[in-house]
């Protein structure tokens, strides 16, 4: 399975809603672009508590996902911006069905896996100026996904993102998502999440404290 990369996009955090500050509206970059263990260089989060760090290095929210906000929201600019949910990576036909936790793609010279979905915050309605984005997220599992960055590397607009290796199959990003933030998840799902090595620390535990 091999994709091209519309674009590599980054952000700075700025001023966003009072205090507040936010990294979401990411820009595309220019040439080769570096990936590091703690995500592309430069580029910031501004909340390292849900964003960023090791295990949610990379950000990708399916292009896909565009027009279908533009059917619920209507046209807004931000739909226009490949990082307009504050994705790194703007890539197409590839969604959260999918792909699997644990996948492990070469994006340029870099290996990336996949760690875990997005959890949706509130700064995607106040980015887009509408209630009740989250709760559609959580609904329809377009939820985008995050990568650990399992080889250092460099990647460009153009450069192909290519599955090089299938994780945990009986996992899809979409599955994990309706598991543990849509919170349907049996007894047995919880089970198998909280023993998922591919799966972010952070998540296992989750999944083994609602198993309890």
């Amino acid at each position: 399975m091999k994709h091209f990369v519309e674009a590599v996009c980054t952000g700075t955090a700025r001023p966003f809603n009072g205090a507040e500050l936010s990294a979401i509206a990411k820009r595309p970059r220019e040439g080769l672009v570096q990936v590091l263990e703690e995500g592309l260089a430069p580029d910031e989060q501004a909340d390292r508590t849900v964003h960023g760090g090791p295990e949610m290095a990379l950000h990708l929210y399916p292009l896909d996902h565009h027009a279908w906000w533009r059917g619920i929201i209507g046209d807004h600019p931000a739909l226009d911006e490949p990082g307009g949910f504050g994705s790194n990576l703007a890539v197409s036909g590839l969604t959260e069905d999918m792909v699997h936790i644990g996948d492990r793609f070469r994006l340029g010279t870099a290996l990336i896996e996949i760690s875990q979905p997005r959890q949706p915050c509130w700064k995607i309605e106040h980015r887009f100026g509408h209630k009740g984005m989250v709760a559609q997220i959580v609904t329809s599992g377009r939820c985008g996904w995050y990568f650990r960055v399992i080889e250092t590397g460099a990647v460009a607009a153009g450069d192909s993102l290519e599955r090089v290796a299938i994780g945990a199959a009986d996992w899809s990003v979409a599955r994990v998502f309706r598991a543990l933030v849509a919170g349907k998840a049996t007894a047995e799902d919880l089970a198998q999440l909280a023993d998922l090595d591919p799966l972010t620390p952070r998540l296992r535990a989750k999944a083994a404290a609602r198993r309890g």
